[in-house]
């Protein structure tokens, strides 16, 4: 079992305002994610009558947000590529220090994990648990990776950057600390050349999911294999 939690908040201005608590459950098969370059937005759906003035508010913060890069013609899986394509993109540009702004994208960051949960769960590809503070700053959790039927997992952290979402969230693995090449200090995952760039040209509308999706996954599938294989890592 493995939960997408929102922990209540204290005050009227913090993350709890915007988003309820959620509990989803989360399972990983094996990925095969070798490369991440870039992947395409889907177009936003037209407004209808019935929401017009929502939906001239959504499309004002649309307009105001850079438009993604197009995708180029290799680099990344199919199903991966799909998969990103269904994460719903973020629209508020704004910071942990930017009070009622951060409360929304909380919101928008939530609805993009919620909806890549559940398409997890409907392809029997789930690998994560994920929950975040009180404020939404400081993000935990556990992840998984299959590899020769057997199931390996990790605790995860990250902070959320002062300057996010400028500046993408540096995911730490700290138990595999010392044990590939493919990590700083700290346990931070190193990323593909491909993930800087792609963050770059899709800010705001990269958030939490889409760091998991197009980091954390692909990390996992890549290392995980050579890890157990070298001896650093052993089933429990």
């Amino acid at each position: 079992m493995a939960e997408i939690v929102q922990n209540a908040p204290d005050t009227s201005t913090s993350a709890g305002d915007a988003v309820s608590e959620v509990a989803l459950e989360a399972e990983v098969k094996e990925l095969t994610i070798e490369d991440v370059a870039s992947a395409e937005s889907e177009s936003a759906a037209a407004p209808t009558d019935g929401a017009a003035e929502e939906k001239k508010e959504e499309a004002a913060g649309a307009a105001a947000a850079p438009a993604p890069a197009p995708a180029p013609a290799g680099g990344i899986d199919e199903a991966t590529k799909k998969t990103v394509q269904r994460i719903p993109l973020l629209r508020t540009k704004a910071g942990p220090r930017d009070g009622q702004q951060w409360v929304q994208r909380l919101r928008e960051e939530y609805q993009a994990l919620i909806q890549y949960v559940q398409q997890n769960k409907e392809n029997d590809n789930d690998w994560f648990s994920i929950e975040s503070n009180k404020t939404g700053t400081r993000w935990t959790g556990k992840c998984w990776s299959f590899y020769k039927g057997l199931r390996y997992e990790f605790d995860m952290h990250f902070d959320v950057p002062v300057a996010y979402p400028a500046a993408n969230p540096e995911i730490c693995l700290p138990e595999l600390e010392g044990k590939t090449a493919k990590m700083y200090r700290g346990g931070k995952i190193c990323l593909t050349d491909h993930f800087q760039p792609l963050w770059q040209r899709n800010v705001p509308r990269f958030g939490v999911a889409h760091a998991l999706a197009l980091g954390l996954g692909p990390w996992l599938a890549a290392e995980v294999p050579s890890l157990v294989d070298n001896g650093q890592i052993v089933h429990n």
